[in-house]
């Protein structure tokens, strides 16, 4: 009899996405499940990539990034917000998901606790659990999702070392307030916390509610892991090209856990960041609107469905409730209803909680498709309700 494999890898099951997107082809339904577009990226970025493969640098790239982005993320973050980072100190990693896993490990040891929001981005739990650590989640709550701060104050204990923070928030589409992101880092500074941020959604907001870094605030600049993707901002999700940013210390740990994930990555697609991130503000203002755009067409689509909308201000994503409609399902039940008989696929945001009792009529819309094919998600959706004496 063979010995045990990783305990808690052979016991994982198969991601909802992945159910779903096999569900989704199955029943030939448009995938609102996935968050991905359905288009390519800027062709002027998708130009520099493919031009790069024949300027002869396709060896292995400098463990920590290749100069020119690095020092392109840098200005970035000195152009948006006012952060003044040491291209040094940027790490270029194999996606957000990568960052996100070199920082977790370079800060927590095992039995240290990190505090989680839910519900929760899926890779989270399991990676800081193959790390030894132990989760702390703090439940946001529909329909706004605000931050609960007792709740955060009574999760931290004397072994709490790092607080993790998803703004534009994956799935919900909440964006943290100022008065939250001030009270996070008085809270981080008082408890002596790191704070590893996810923000790959940062450029994905709507005009009136302003993404605001953690690391903008007073005392966190040391304290603080900024993770941006590419793969977002430019649409280009496959090329799994995401960036840390962060201070000398941080960063040294970082490039460590980096090296002994993954150590480089392709220079091309880096390069092609690069230029990216040196577009005109009309690029990112644009991309901005047309989100927004999206979301607001699928949030009034479900509304004249007769579901129920949760106000999204970030992200690919808008949440829509089922309890209206009176089907007498849960979440996940409707998913596959829905994906089966009106042929749209989705997201059940239930399993995006680890704790007792998550909502269970809520699902998860990726809004970043075609205008025609969202269009076409919502007559599906109308039809289908109103065959089942709906709106």
């Amino acid at each position: 009899m063979p010995r045990p494999h990783n305990t808690l890898l052979a016991s994982a099951g198969t991601t909802i996405f992945t159910v779903m997107s096999a569900l989704a082809a199955e029943h030939d339904a448009i995938n609102l499940g996935q968050g991905f577009p359905d288009g390519d990226g800027p062709p002027d970025v998708i130009d520099v990539a493919a031009a790069a493969l024949r300027d002869g640098r396709n060896q292995y790239a400098p463990r920590d990034g290749v100069p020119e982005l690095r020092r392109a993320v840098a200005d970035a973050n000195r152009r948006w917000y006012g952060l003044d980072i040491d291209p040094a100190h940027v790490l270029i990693t194999g996606g957000a998901t990568e960052g996100i896993t070199a920082c977790l490990m370079a800060l927590l040891d095992p039995g240290d606790e990190c505090v989680l929001f839910e519900p929760l981005f899926d890779i989270y739990l399991p990676i800081i659990q193959l790390i030894g650590a132990v989760p702390k989640i703090v439940r946001l709550h529909p329909p706004d999702w605000r931050l609960d701060i007792a709740a955060l104050e009574a999760a931290i204990t004397p072994r709490t070392k790092a607080i993790l923070v998803n703004s534009p928030m994956n799935p919900t589409g909440a964006v943290l307030t100022r008065e939250e992101v001030a009270a996070l880092a008085r809270i981080c500074v008082a408890h002596d916390l790191y704070a590893i941020c996810d923000e790959v959604y940062e450029h994905l907001t709507d005009a009136e509610t302003p993404h605001i870094p953690l690391m903008t605030m007073p005392g966190m600049h040391e304290r603080t892991l900024r993770v941006g993707s590419a793969g977002k901002t430019f649409s280009v999700t496959g090329w799994k090209i995401g960036y840390v940013s962060t201070t000398a210390a941080l960063f040294t740990t970082v490039g460590k856990a980096h090296q002994n994930l993954i150590f480089s990555i392709a220079p091309n697609l880096q390069r092609a960041i690069a230029h990216g991130l040196q577009k005109d503000d009309a690029y990112f203002v644009g991309m901005r609107d047309a989100l927004a755009a999206k979301r607001a067409r699928i949030a009034t689509g479900l509304a004249a469905c007769g579901f129920g909308v949760l106000p999204s201000r970030g992200s690919y994503f808008v949440v829509g409730d089922i309890a209206p409609l009176g089907l007498g399902m849960d979440d996940v039940t409707a998913a596959r209803v829905l994906t089966q008989e009106a042929r749209v696929a989705t997201i059940p945001c239930s399993s995006f909680y680890q704790g007792a009792d998550p909502p269970r009529t809520l699902l998860r819309f990726a809004v970043a498709k075609r205008d025609e094919v969202l269009d076409e998600a919502i007559a599906r959706l109308h039809a289908w309700v109103a065959a089942r004496g709906g709106a």
